[in-house]
């Protein structure tokens, strides 16, 4: 039995719309299966839905695209209930420079000063669909959606966009990141904390079978 799951979750890092495959023999009915699977995870795991996908089917193979956030909670006090879901910072960020950065980041370029310098990826070109970051009250959402990403990918960018944000770095100086520049040209590596698998997308014909599981 192989499983397989569509996105990385390294540790520390959160998943809302993780979607995971395996062939299996026999299975009991979908309802049953979902009832059996959460009384035996840990209470950080919730079985959404399940239900049968077409052959040939792979969570992670056969995904379009999949759709990060990273919320950071910009007020001058930190949240105990939220403290393992955000990234806190309570000094002024610019949001309109941050947006700025997002949406240079938009097609397709070389993300190779978003990830580390020793890397398993041999490739380092994406096509960003979806850069864009969102005020929610007290909280500030970044989201990205592409087909795939690089290893730590979206958190240098996040740690990247906040230096922009704070002040550190100017916005002139994201453009050329995009175009294969190094490692340490980009920012740091913001906290895993503020990482989260929101979604991930399928053919249509598999969206109605598994949509629920987001």
């Amino acid at each position: 039995m192989r499983l397989a799951v569509a996105g990385r979750t390294d540790a520390g890092v959160h998943a809302r719309g993780q979607v995971a495959s395996l062939e299996a023999e026999s299975p009991p009915p979908p309802g049953r299966l979902r009832r059996s699977l959460n009384q035996l995870l840990p209470g950080g795991i919730s079985v959404k839905g399940v239900s049968q996908a077409p052959p040939g089917f792979d969570a992670r193979r056969s995904a379009v695209s999949r759709t990060y956030s990273y919320t950071i909670l910009n007020r001058h006090w930190p949240s105990p209930f939220r403290r393992r879901y955000v990234y806190f910072y309570p000094g002024r960020l610019d949001l309109e420079l941050m947006q700025a950065a997002a949406s240079l980041a938009l097609g397709r370029h070389d993300f190779t000063a978003f990830t580390p310098t020793v890397s398993e990826h041999s490739y380092f070109e994406r096509e960003i669909i979806r850069s864009e970051w969102v005020r929610r009250e007290d909280l500030l959402v970044y989201f990205i959606q592409s087909q795939s990403f690089l290893h730590n990918m979206v958190r240098v960018l996040a740690g990247t966009m906040l230096e922009i944000g704070r002040g550190y770095r100017p916005l002139e100086s994201f453009a050329p990141l995009l175009e294969a520049a190094g490692r340490p040209a980009a920012g740091e590596t913001a906290p895993a904390s503020g990482l989260c698998l929101e979604a991930v997308e399928y053919l249509p014909r598999v969206q109605l079978d598994i949509g629920r599981l987001k």
